[in-house]
């Protein structure tokens, strides 16, 4: 896990490696300022120094501290410019990443699981980073420095840290031992509460539409207090690390106290001296502190840092054939020679079973077929969103494996049953098509999708702000701007998959009007649930069960094809 987030220090390695190095100069003074205390006591108040020793001494003591005040400070900096890049770095890798997935790679991680790892889980790295560049160098150098100047003033009253040393590393021991999966756990239970409130978001029009606020609250509620109770159960182990680290510090300053106390009144020992040790025998303690805060934080960070690896050690199912990246779309022709795929990759779970089909360059294509008959999955292979599990998918003469996914995914214009906009003005949503793309491009790809009419019934046109997922236009509009994107990308092939559900059929039979006369040279293939809408089609595929039942004209199918004229007659009577 280290060697994989390694690389994310980055152009921030420089204060990663000097915030441990300035930390050093802050323990150096600060070891050093008990024994220049013990120098003001035993020689310039007790002794024969006088006023100007005292005066002479505490100065320096005063410059000492300013200096790892100082120290400190830099250290504090670095660290927290280290450690914001870092994270900064690691969310890069992780969208990156993301950003590569095949529509397979993202179904294995929810979107409310990717959402927590991108922010919850960096964050706990990032503190993580943070406290080990300032402190992996600063305890251990305090705890060693701090030791050998105790040592060197008592070494008899150094052995009550021979007995603290054992009960803090029990302790530590147990807690990192039985912490890490309830941390685990925790993660989980946030994970599950985002899914939650994603699904809110996202469907709140359906809440209200159906009154079910007070439902999706207590849902709410039940899944903030899970993750409660799981951070709860965390907590209250590794919180226990403060107490016992207390309990052996005032326990061994107490002993100095009791044993240093005789030997001064016994003559022994100085009083100095007794208050330089004490104060060592706090930076002992506190740098032991420190070390097992590190651990501790480790402990939560590691759930965290182990779900972040598993998203950027994810293996991409979908990658670029390296010997063929420039290979180009010739035409729009698409063939399937026995096809079949699954989503789980189970044979015995296929979504479509040992297809064959041939499409030439620049037919209309209309595929009618049942919810599940496996529509959407045949035409989610032409652009590799999936890859087939079995037999061949050419397009333009040549295996889609082939092509780069970019070539490939620039040629095949593909509109989704879900429509999408992102925040933004309506131009930059179209522009998404073709970045390059003119005003009369843009309006002739609109007009081509019956857009343009109510794009120029908005007050600021194409520069109307859509908002965050185009909530200030409604369902047929949206449909139809997603179509108009499409249409900028100048594909050679077309997927419409029933995005024009949202129209009426006027406008439907308009679109399509336009799709014949403008995109002659263009594949197109329309998905549908009216026969209207694909009537005109030169041919028509009808599926079942994720198999073509029948592929033929619409005259031939209403001649010989028992499921299409089901369809067509139900819908009749409907009308």
């Amino acid at each position: 896990m280290i060697k994989k987030l390694a690389p994310c220090v980055g152009e921030y390695k420089k204060y990663a490696i000097l915030t441990p190095i300035v930390m050093i100069g802050e323990v150096v003074m600060e070891v050093l300022i008990p024994f220049v205390m013990a120098k003001i006591i035993d020689v310039g108040i007790r002794g024969t120094g006088g006023i100007d020793y005292t005066v002479k001494m505490g100065l320096l003591m005063v410059l000492m501290a300013m200096i790892s005040l100082g120290f400190g400070a830099i250290g504090g900096r670095l660290a927290a410019i280290a450690a914001m890049g870092f994270a900064k770095n690691v969310r890069k890798s992780l969208f990156d990443k993301v950003q590569d997935f095949s529509f397979a790679n993202v179904d294995r991680f929810s979107t409310a699981s990717l959402v927590t790892r991108l922010t919850t889980d960096v964050t706990n790295t990032q503190n993580a980073f943070m406290m080990l560049i300032r402190m992996a160098a600063r305890a251990p150098i305090m705890l060693i420095g701090a030791t050998i100047m105790a040592i060197s003033i008592n070494s008899k009253l150094a052995i009550i840290f021979l007995i603290a040393i054992p009960v803090l590393g029990f302790s530590l021991f147990f807690i990192i031992k039985n912490a890490h999966p309830r941390f685990g756990k925790m993660l989980k239970k946030y994970d599950e509460m985002n899914s939650k409130v994603q699904e809110n978001l996202v469907g709140i029009r359906v809440v209200k539409a159906f009154v079910r606020e007070k439902q999706e609250n207590e849902k709410f509620d039940a899944g903030a207090d899970a993750v409660r109770k799981a951070q709860v159960f965390a907590e209250k182990l590794v919180i226990c690390n403060m107490p016992i680290m207390q309990i052996c510090m005032y326990g061994c300053i107490v002993a100095v106290l009791w044993f240093g106390g005789n030997m001064v009144i016994d003559g022994s020992f100085d009083i100095g001296e007794l208050s330089s040790f004490i104060s060592y025998v706090t930076q002992i303690l506190m740098s032991l502190m420190m070390l097992s805060m590190i651990f501790i934080m480790v402990i939560i960070s590691r759930a965290s840092v182990t779900r972040i690896v598993e998203v950027l050690d994810e293996e991409i199912d979908i990658k670029d054939n390296e010997k063929a990246l420039d290979l180009k779309v010739k035409d729009g022709s698409i063939e399937f020679k026995n096809v079949s795929f699954s989503y789980s990759n189970d044979k015995e779970k296929l979504a479509l079973e040992n297809i064959n089909l041939s499409i030439q360059s620049g037919e209309t294509i209309g595929i009618i077929g049942g919810t599940g008959s496996g529509k959407t999955s045949l035409v989610q292979l032409i652009p590799r969103l999936y890859d087939v599990m079995e037999g061949e998918l050419c397009v333009g003469g040549e295996n889609v494996k082939d092509y780069s996914l970019v070539e490939l995914r620039n040629s095949v214009a593909m509109v989704l049953q879900k429509n999408v906009l992102f925040s933004g003005t309506i131009k930059e949503n179209l522009m998404w098509g073709d970045e390059h793309a003119t005003q009369e491009e843009i309006e002739e790809a609109c007009k081509s999708a019956c857009a343009h009419d109510f794009v120029m019934s908005f007050p600021d046109g194409y520069e109307t702000d859509l908002g965050q997922g185009g909530v200030n236009v409604s369902g047929g509009q949206k449909q139809r701007l997603t179509i108009a994107r499409a249409l900028l990308k100048k594909p050679k092939i077309v997927i419409l998959d029933d995005s024009t559900s949202a129209v009426d059929t006027a406008t439907d039979a308009k679109i399509r009007k336009a799709f014949r006369e403008k995109l002659k040279g263009t594949t197109t293939i329309i998905i549908a649930q009216r026969i209207a809408s694909v009537c005109d089609a030169d041919r028509i595929i009808v599926m079942e069960d994720g198999k073509i039942d029948a592929f033929g004209t619409h005259d031939e199918l209403m001649k010989n094809n028992k499921i299409y004229q089901e369809v067509y007659e139900s819908q009749q009577k409907g009308e």
